[in-house]
């Protein structure tokens, strides 16, 4: 594949990859973890530490994460400001993350907090398409209301 990021095949692969971005932010809200291991290669390694998460093999993570996002049943994550770059059949990304979360509160209503910051992958054409084999989480900053 060229190097140069404006040749046909280097748009899809970079489409192909924010799909893979967008795909994970629908199964992260939606808590569908069969989708989820389409993100994911299945050695990958997952570090949300910068946000009071865990860190260490996708399984490990995605045990992690069914366990504790049902906790939140109201979440909106949002992808932008793809930096993508396409080396063969492999890849890094950076990407802003935007992420409102709420919790019931037991008087009623919810509370809600939000959070920004970075995904930034590394990724692995495999025969099914693109997965991320690498995510580090970088917080950057949180906000919560009551």
């Amino acid at each position: 594949m060229s190097s140069d990021a404006t040749t046909l095949a280097a748009i899809v692969d970079r489409l192909a990859i924010q799909d893979l971005l967008v795909r994970y932010c629908r199964a992260i809200d939606t808590k569908d973890w069969d989708l989820l291991d389409t993100v994911f290669v299945p050695d990958a390694h997952v570090d949300y530490t910068s946000s009071g998460g865990v860190k260490g093999p996708y399984p490990e993570v995605r045990a992690w994460l069914a366990q504790v996002l049902p906790n939140f049943p109201m979440s909106q994550h949002s992808v932008t400001n793809f930096e993508i770059a396409v080396t063969g059949d492999r890849a890094t990304s950076r990407a802003y993350f935007y992420n409102p979360m709420g919790r019931p509160k037991p008087e009623g209503g919810v509370s809600l907090f939000f959070v920004g910051g970075y995904y930034v992958d590394e990724l692995l054409r495999t025969k099914d398409g693109w997965r991320i084999t690498q995510r580090l989480e970088q917080q950057a900053w949180v906000d919560v209301r009551p």
